[in-house]
């Protein structure tokens, strides 16, 4: 029905920046919440930022102040721009979205398939 995929990780340096981005395709007829999760190996799904539908956003304490989410409606989009990247930042980064697929459907959550963010020197 809905695909998320995601797409900008890879290896950077401390201190460095990433930028992902994440593109909802499919049956889509609206998008409300947007959101970012990471995962290390071994440990739970950790939320990192969520964006509403109107913009309004809220983030984890552990990357406030770091990391910004921003979204384009045109685009059914979500970006996740990552400064001042630390070793314990490195994870798998999924895509979050909770979407009606038609008018008619209930609100329903899709995943992307994660993308690895490595901060090492």
């Amino acid at each position: 029905q809905v695909q998320l995929v995601e797409s900008g990780g890879g290896l950077v340096q401390p201190g460095g920046s990433l930028r992902l981005s994440c593109a909802a395709s499919g049956s889509i007829f609206r998008i409300h919440n947007m959101a970012w999760y990471r995962q290390d190996p071994g440990k739970g799904r950790e939320f990192v930022a969520v964006i509403s539908s109107a913009g309004y956003t809220n983030y984890a304490d552990s990357v406030k102040g770091r990391f910004t989410i921003s979204r384009d409606n045109a685009k059914n989009a979500v970006y996740l721009q990552m400064n001042s990247l630390k070793p314990a930042d490195t994870a798998v980064y999924y895509c979050d979205a909770s979407v009606n697929p038609t008018f008619y459907s209930d609100v329903s959550e899709f995943w992307g398939q994660g993308t690895q963010v490595t901060v090492s020197s």
